[in-house]
C-alpha cells in the first residue's frame, strides 16, 4: 500500500490516480478536513467535484511505519517540520518528495531535506509538468522521477505509473529539483509582464533567458547536463510559464496588474527565488531574472522597473 502526505490538490490527484493500482492511505494534516473528506468521498477544498475512489483511505494523525514507499505532497517550506515531527514513521521507507523549492531556512531541496532528517530512508523525488486536476481527471501527464539509487529508482517507477501517469527515471536529483524549483520563479516574472501588458514577445524572452539562467544554476551545482532538457526542466518550464491553472503565474499576473492575491495560496517560487538569489550571490552566478523576481516579490521594485532593469543589462553574444 503506498501513503501520501498531504491532502492538498495535488496529494489528492496522486490518491486519485494511484488508487488504479493498488489501495491508498491518504494523510490529511487537519483532522476536520480528514473527517470532511471521508464523510463526503470529497476533497471539496481542493478538488470539489472529484469523487474519490473506494479504496483510497484518508487519515490524520500519527503515521504508521512501514517499509512501502511513502509520497509527501507537503509544501516546500512545511516540508523541513513534517520530516522532524514524523521522522521515526517515516525511517526506512522510500520517501519520494512531490514538491518543487527550495527551503529558506536550510538552503536545501527536498532530497536534501529527507536526507538530512531520515538518514535511514531513501530519498527521491516527483517532478515534472502537471496540474492537479489534469491528473485526477484521468489525462495522460508524463513526468521525472529522480531517486539516486538506481534499483529504488526502477522499482518506484513502476510502482508509480499508472494508465494515466507515465513516469521517466533518473539518477540526477539535483537537476530535477532545481528544474521544478527554479521554473517557478520564472513562471512568475512571465506573469508579471503579461499582467502589466507588455506582451508575448516579453514572456518569450523571459522563458528563454529564463531557462538559461535555470542551467547556469543547475550545472554550477553538479546537475547532470540533459536534466534541465527534459520534463522536469523545459516541460515544467513550458507549462507554468503559459496557464492561468499556474498558482506561480496567477502571482505574478496578480503583481503586474496591481491585485491583490490570495494569501491562503502557496506560491512555492515567491520563497524559492529568495534562497535561490541568496545561494547567486554566494556562489557569484549571475541571475538577473531571479534578481528581478525577488526584488518584485519583496516590494522593492515596480514591474516596469524591473524590465527596465533587465533591458538595461550589458549586451553580449547568446
Amino acid at each position: 500500500m503506498i501513503t501520501i502526505c498531504g491532502a492538498g490538490a495535488f496529494g489528492t490527484a496522486l490518491a486519485v490516480s494511484l488508487a488504479k493500482n493498488e489501495p491508498v492511505t491518504l494523510w490529511a494534516r487537519d483532522p476536520d478536513h480528514a473527517a470532511e473528506i471521508r464523510a463526503t468521498r470529497r476533497n471539496a477544498r481542493r478538488l470539489a467535484d472529484i469523487d474519490l475512489p473506494e479504496n483510497i483511505t484518508v487519515i490524520s494523525g500519527p503515521l504508521t511505519a512501514g517499509t512501502d514507499p511513502c509520497l509527501l505532497a507537503i509544501p516546500m517550506q512545511k516540508l523541513g517540520g513534517f520530516l522532524t515531527g514524523f521522522g521515526d514513521s517515516l525511517a526506512n521507507r522510500p520517501l519520494v518528495a512531490c514538491c518543487k523549492g527550495v527551503d529558506l531556512a536550510t538552503g536545501l531541496g527536498p532530497t536534501g531535506l529527507i536526507d538530512a532528517a531520515c538518514p535511514g530512508s531513501t530519498a527521491a523525488i516527483l517532478t515534472g509538468p502537471s496540474f492537479a486536476r489534469d491528473i485526477a481527471l484521468g489525462l495522460p501527464t508524463a513526468l521525472t522521477l529522480a531517486c539516486a539509487d538506481e534499483s529504488t529508482g526502477k522499482t518506484l517507477q513502476s510502482a508509480l505509473t499508472t494508465p494515466n501517469l507515465r513516469l521517466y527515471r533518473t539518477t540526477d536529483t539535483i537537476g530535477a529539483e532545481l528544474g521544478g524549483a527554479l521554473k517557478n520563479v520564472i513562471a512568475i516574472a512571465c506573469g508579471a509582464v503579461i499582467g502589466a501588458g507588455l506582451g508575448e514577445s516579453a514572456r518569450a524572452a523571459l522563458m528563454t533567458r529564463g531557462f538559461a539562467e535555470m542551467n547556469r544554476l543547475a550545472h554550477a551545482l553538479g546537475a547532470q547536463p540533459g536534466t534541465l532538457a527534459g520534463l522536469a526542466g523545459f516541460g515544467d518550464l513550458a507549462l507554468t510559464c503559459t496557464s492561468d491553472q499556474s498558482r506561480n503565474y496567477r502571482f505574478g499576473l496578480s503583481i503586474g496588474q496591481g491585485t491583490d492575491f490570495d494569501p491562503s495560496v502557496t506560491v512555492e517560487g515567491a520563497a524559492t527565488a529568495r534562497a535561490v538569489l541568496a545561494r547567486a550571490t554566494a556562489m557569484k552566478i549571475d541571475m538577473p531574472i531571479t534578481h528581478a523576481v525577488t526584488a518584485l516579490v519583496n516590494g522593492e521594485l515596480r514591474v516596469d522597473q524591473a524590465m527596465d532593469m533587465l533591458l538595461s543589462r550589458p549586451l553580449k553574444e547568446e
